[in-house]
C-alpha cells in the first residue's frame, strides 16, 4: 500500500464532519491493507506512528528543505521501517544521522506526504480519526462484531494491535485478548451528574465514595514485580517506590488495582494537585510521600474480574487492600449519601462517585454507570491559542482559547476564553509550555497544537454565535491544568451543551 493512500483518506476524513463518512472511508482503507501493513496504517490514521513520539521538533524538519518527490513511490511499510531505523539511532554522530535519514525520506515523498510527515512527526495530525471512530472501523473492515473490538482495544491498550488481530485473525484472534498483568488496560470514567439524588435515582443500588482531587493510577502486581501506571497508561513506577513497596505487603500473589493516589498535608487534606502530579515526572523519590486509595479490584489472584458486577469487585478489594480502600458507602440512604458528600468536600475533596453496584468494569468509556457528584461545574477543555496580556501580564500568554472535542472525531472546537484564576506563576508557565508548541501567530494571538488540558471552572453556559461551538462560558477561570489528561480526555461538545439551561 502507498503511503499516498493513508494521506488521501486522512484528507477525506478531515473534510468530514460525518461519523458515517470517516468510518467508511478508514474501513476502506485498513480492508485493502497487507497484513504486515495494518498495524503502521492504523497508527498513521491515528495520528501517532508505531514507535511514539521520536523527539523530531518542528525546527528540525522545518530545516530540512527537501525539494518534494514529483510521483508517489512510497509504502506504509517503507515509512515505517525508516521510522524504526529513527528510533533506534544512538551513538556519537546520531543527530546528524537522523537528519540525513529525515532528508531522504522527505526527499522520496511528494508535497501532500511531507506535509502529512511532518505532522505525524511533530503530533499535529488531526484528521479526525479518534478511537471511537477507528474502533468502527476496524470492525467493519474486518466484520467483527463492534463490541468484540472494543473489548480487545480495551484489553490491549492499543489500537494497532487490535486492527492487526481483527483483520489477520478474526473474532477469534480478537477473543484471544486476556487481561495481562504488567500491560495496562484503559480506565473506566464517569459522567456528571445533576445531582446527588439523581444519580442515586438512576442507579439503583449504589456505591458512594468520595471524589478525591488527586491523580488516577493502575497498580498491577505479580509476585513480586510491581508496576504502576497513569491514566493515560504511562508507566511511573520508578516515581513511586512507596505505592511499590505496599503492594508487595498486600495479601495476595497477584492483583490490579485501580484507584487515585495524592500528596496529603500534616493535617491530612489534600495538597495541591500540581504537588502530586510532580511526582510523576520526577526520576526517583523525593520527600513528598503518596497515599494511594483503591476503588477497584480488576483482578486478584489468577481471577479477572473486569465482568463480575461492581459489587463483586468491591468484595475483593476488601480481601486484598481493605485498609487503602478509598473512603465509601455501599446502597446507602439518600441521607446517608448525602453525609458522605459533606464529609468529602469538608476534607478538601471534590464530592463523590456514585456507581451502580451491578455494573461491569467498562474499560475506556465515560458511560452512565458511573456518576460524578460535585457542586462545582467544571468542564475539562483543550487550550487552542492564548492571546498577549496588558499591564501587569505584558510579556506573558494570558487569555486563554478554549476548545471541546468533537465527538465525531474533528477538531477541537472553541467554546470560549478566559484569563481569570491564573497566577503569576502558572501565567510564566504557561507561556513557556504554549510557546513550545506554537503553530502560528497573529499581532495578538499564539496558535498552538491542543494538546494541553486545563480543567475550568463556570457558572453555566449560555447560547452564543461568537464561538464556533455555538455556546460561550459563563464566568469562566482556570482552576488547574491537567497533565493526567491528554486532549482524546477533555469533555466533548455534546457535554459542554447538555449544560444549556433546559437542556436535561
Amino acid at each position: 500500500m502507498l503511503l499516498a493512500d493513508v494521506v488521501g483518506t486522512s484528507a477525506a476524513v478531515a473534510a468530514t464532519g460525518s461519523r458515517k463518512a470517516k468510518t467508511e472511508a478508514l474501513a476502506a482503507l485498513l480492508a485493502r491493507a497487507a497484513p504486515d501493513e495494518v498495524e503502521a496504517a492504523t497508527a498513521f490514521l491515528s495520528g501517532e506512528p508505531l514507535q511514539g513520539r521520536l523527539g523530531i521538533g518542528w525546527a528540525t524538519l522545518a530545516e530540512l528543505r527537501v525539494p518534494p518527490a514529483p510521483t508517489p513511490t512510497l509504502t506504509v511499510g517503507a515509512v515505517d521501517k525508516a521510522l524504526e531505523i529513527l528510533r533506534t539511532a544512538g551513538g556519537s554522530g546520531s543527530a546528524q544521522r537522523r537528519r540525513n535519514l529525515l532528508a531522504e525520506l522527505f526527499g522520496q515523498s511528494t508535497a501532500a506526504e511531507q506535509d502529512f510527515l511532518f505532522r505525524l512527526l511533530t503530533g499535529e495530525l488531526r484528521q479526525g480519526a479518534l478511537e471511537g471512530v477507528m474502533v468502527e472501523a476496524i470492525a467493519a473492515a474486518s466484520e467483527a462484531p463492534t463490541e468484540a473490538v472494543r473489548r480487545a482495544f480495551m484489553l490491549s491498550g492499543r489500537l494497532p494491535a487490535t486492527a492487526a488481530a481483527a483483520l489477520v485473525g478474526g473474532e477469534s484472534a480478537l477473543a484471544a485478548f486476556r487481561l495481562e498483568l504488567g500491560r495496562p488496560l484503559r480506565p473506566m470514567l464517569a459522567s456528571p451528574a445533576e445531582s446527588l439524588d439523581d444519580a442515586l435515582a438512576e442507579l439503583g443500588p449504589a456505591s458512594v465514595e468520595f471524589k478525591l482531587d488527586g491523580a488516577r493510577i493502575q497498580l498491577h502486581r505479580d509476585g513480586d514485580e510491581v508496576h504502576v501506571y497513569t491514566r493515560t497508561l504511562r508507566e511511573i513506577t520508578r516515581s513511586v517506590p512507596e505505592l511499590v513497596e505496599l503492594a508487595r505487603t498486600l495479601p495476595c500473589r497477584s492483583i490490579v488495582l485501580d484507584g487515585e493516589t495524592l500528596a496529603l498535608d500534616d493535617d491530612g487534606r489534600p495538597r495541591p494537585f500540581q504537588e502530586t502530579m510532580s511526582r510523576f515526572g520526577a526520576a526517583s523519590a523525593h520527600e513528598l510521600l503518596l497515599h494511594p486509595y483503591f476503588f477497584d479490584c480488576l483482578h486478584l489472584d489468577g481471577a479477572d474480574l473486569l465482568d463480575a458486577p461492581l459489587l463483586a469487585r468491591l468484595d475483593a478489594l476488601d480481601r486484598a487492600a481493605a485498609a487503602h480502600r478509598i473512603p465509601a458507602a455501599l446502597a446507602p440512604s439518600r441521607e446517608g449519601a448525602a453525609a458522605l458528600l459533606d464529609q468529602a468536600l469538608a476534607a478538601g475533596h471534590e464530592g463523590v462517585m456514585a456507581k451502580a453496584l451491578d455494573s461491569p468494569y467498562a474499560a475506556g468509556r465515560r458511560g452512565r454507570a458511573w456518576q460524578k457528584v460535585k457542586p462545582a461545574h467544571t468542564l475539562d477543555l483543550v487550550v487552542l491559542a492564548a492571546e498577549w496580556g496588558h499591564g501587569r501580564r505584558t510579556g506573558y500568554l494570558s487569555n486563554l482559547h478554549l476548545g471541546a472535542r468533537d465527538p465525531d472525531g474533528g477538531p477541537p472546537v472553541m467554546v470560549g476564553k478566559t484569563f481569570k484564576g491564573l497566577t503569576d506563576e502558572l501565567l510564566a508557565w504557561q507561556t513557556r509550555e504554549f510557546l513550545a508548541r506554537e503553530t502560528s501567530r497573529d499581532r495578538n494571538t499564539v496558535y498552538v497544537r491542543p494538546e494541553l488540558v486545563v480543567e475550568i471552572e463556570l457558572d453555566g453556559v449560555q447560547v452564543s454565535p461568537r464561538y464556533p461551538g455555538g455556546v460561550a462560558l459563563r464566568f469562566a477561570r482556570v482552576l488547574r491544568y491537567r497533565p493526567d489528561k491528554g486532549a482524546r480526555d477533555a469533555n466533548t461538545l455534546d457535554e459542554v451543551t447538555a449544560m444549556l439551561p433546559g437542556s436535561a
